[in-house]
């Protein structure tokens, strides 16, 4: 019997009457872009995640740009990110013109290293080249960033802070959500995230008014908001009075009303993500080079489940054989790809490299039962290589 890597159909048959009802809503009354069901998601993800405002948009690579935008990010400045990470963190620095400067992880969370995150910045400025505007934490795997460690550089430096949550989004460190540090979140919505939708979409979530007022605005085409018109008049819809150069990031009232649905089940899914992360440890410990190590006060939303192995292609096609599908995240991080390699890295990136290598991920979702878990451990164990 295959084992699926992530079983959305799982979650999908626990509600698929809940799902079709949702959906027919929207159907129904035909407000298919920023329609109600957007609204009300927005006001309950910021309720989950403790903040003051949700900005919705189209996807998560959007959600890390627009920030960026709103925080006039160009040409001359640096933002600090690690190399460690999907492409779209560091990706979306170039399309404002400034320069990503990529800082290497720590060997055992595999987030940002704040001790060489502070050496990168004082680097820069000591090269006179670039401006530190911004930092971009990445909640890799599922788990916080080191927030407390991170925010206090970010301080030091007078930057802004980022917290790229896509695939740790519903993560908390000692109680608070990423957002209790970080001047923004941005999370992903795409289907194979913790919390998914079936389509694409993503979001920015901060407690600042005006900022998330001007994001609403860049989403929608720079369009007017409130505080553009107050107090004027127009002899046309101010509908169509664009007031700054914007971008189209618009979520889809059917993907927000799926996610309504599914935001109702994410606890729950977060604590069962958990019980099979400990079994995962319990079974895996001392049989390879590393099981997860999750920060000291963190819960992980375990996105992916990733061990490290001396021999990571030979027990990913022993692992093959047994039916049981991996995936490796990210054999070429960021900084050694051809378009991404003229940017700096200061001091190196020595422990992404290495981890880079060794790191392999197992099937992780929640609704993993223990029998096939254990039949995963066991042809894991059962790897000679």
């Amino acid at each position: 019997m295959s084992i699926a890597f992530i079983d959305i159909a799982a979650q999908q048959r626990r509600i698929r009457p809940q799902l079709d009802a949702a959906i027919a809503r929207v159907l129904d009354h035909g407000a298919y872009v920023m329609g109600p069901e957007v609204r009300q998601f927005e006001a309950e993800l910021a309720a989950f995640a403790g903040a003051g405002h949700c900005v919705s948009c189209a996807n998560g690579t959007d959600a890390i740009a627009l920030p960026l935008w709103a925080w006039r990010v160009g040409p001359g400045d640096a933002v600090f990110c690690p190399s460690f990470t999907f492409a779209a963190t560091g990706e979306v620095v170039p399309w404002t013109g400034a320069s990503p400067v990529f800082v290497d992880v720590l060997p055992d969370t595999y987030n940002l290293d704040p001790v060489k995150l502070d050496a990168a910045i004082e680097a820069v400025k000591a090269e006179g080249k670039l401006t530190p505007k911004v930092i971009i934490a990445v909640d890799l795997f599922g788990q916080p960033a080191d927030y407390p460690a991170i925010a206090a550089v970010a301080r030091k430096h007078g930057l802004k802070l980022i917290a790229d949550s896509a695939q740790g989004f519903g993560c908390t460190l000692n109680g608070d959500h990423p957002g209790h540090w970080a001047d923004v979140v941005t999370t992903s919505f795409f289907p194979a995230k913790p919390l998914g939708c079936y389509g694409d979409g993503g979001a920015i979530l901060t407690d600042d008014a005006a900022l998330a007022e001007l994001l609403d605005s860049l989403r929608v085409h720079g369009k007017a908001v409130a505080s553009d018109i107050a107090g004027r008049t127009f002899d046309h819809d101010p509908k169509y009075l664009n007031m700054r150069v914007g971008m189209n990031s618009r979520l889809d009232s059917i993907q927000a009303a799926v996610l309504i649905e599914k935001l109702k089940l994410f606890p729950e899914e977060i604590a069962l993500r958990n019980v099979v992360a400990d079994r995962y440890a319990e079974g895996l410990t001392g049989h390879v080079a590393a099981v997860p190590t999750v920060i000291e006060g963190g819960v992980s939303v375990w996105a992916q489940y990733t061990i490290e192995h001396k021999d990571r292609d030979g027990l990913a096609a022993h692992l093959k054989t047994q039916g049981v599908p991996t995936a490796v995240y990210y054999p070429i991080p960021m900084h050694r790809q051809d378009v991404y390699s003229v940017y700096p890295q200061p001091g190196g990136l020595p422990v992404t490299e290495a981890k880079a290598e060794t790191v392999i991920s197992l099937p992780m979702h929640p609704y993993l039962d223990v029998e096939t878990q254990d039949r995963i451990i066991a042809a894991v164990k059962g790897f000679n290589g």
